[in-house]
């Protein structure tokens, strides 16, 4: 974590991540407008954290996009935040990303595990409830195929259903999303999950995309 914990020690750095945070997905021009310094300044302050896994890039066409990475910030809040403060904290958090989304989302972490058990914890209903508040998953795992997420805890009532675009497993899984547990965000329409699995030695890069927000 120290990686982490060096590269938000900057403020620059945090500025950087409180542009990406307000406007995801931005160029090294975009970016390098809003700060009074040398274009190799901020690449360098970007390459920073890119090595801390706090910002991912992703190539469109000739531009090198910059996305915000939280997972390595919600380790470190793990760690630290007790199980009974744990709640209030997330639900303030989700509040406020629920407020101010962005139209694109990338994560990233790595995980070690091999690539055919990460598989399973995704697309194992009884292994993605102990990672998703409970809900479980019934699914039609072949392209094309329709998925539902269930609350138990609701009668079973469905939370979200979607259709399984590209299923290649154990490497990548695409799917649509649509949230049915109000009114309010039935009426945010259809959005796409790409999760993506990739080995590096002992572990596996997981990245999750959501986009068409």
């Amino acid at each position: 974590m120290d990686a982490i914990f060096k590269a938000l020690a900057d403020p620059t750095r945090r500025d950087l991540l409180d542009e990406l945070f307000r406007e995801d997905g931005q160029t090294l021009h975009a970016l390098e407008a809003r700060f009074d310094m040398t274009r190799y300044g901020v690449m360098k302050h970007l390459k920073q954290l890119e090595e801390a896994g706090l910002v991912v890039t992703r190539r469109r066409g000739r531009e090198k996009l910059h996305f915000l990475n939280p997972v390595p910030i919600r380790l470190v809040h793990d760690r630290w935040v007790s199980k009974y403060a744990q709640p209030w904290a997330a639900a303030l958090s989700d509040l406020k990303t629920r407020l101010e989304s962005p139209m694109e989302k990338i994560f990233e972490i790595y995980i070690k595990t091999t690539p055919e058990r990460l598989w399973e914890a995704i697309t194992d209903s009884g292994i993605r409830s102990t990672y998703q508040f409970g809900n479980t998953h019934t699914a039609d795992w072949s392209p094309g195929g329709h998925y539902e997420m269930h609350n138990p805890k609701a009668n079973g009532m469905v939370l979200g259903e979607g259709e399984n675009i590209e299923v290649d497993p154990p490497r990548k899984l695409v799917q649509t999303m649509r949230a049915l547990w109000d009114d309010d965000v039935k009426a945010e329409g259809t959005s796409r999950v790409t999760w993506e699995i990739e080995p590096v030695g002992d572990s596996c890069h997981l990245t999750v995309t959501h986009s068409d927000l």
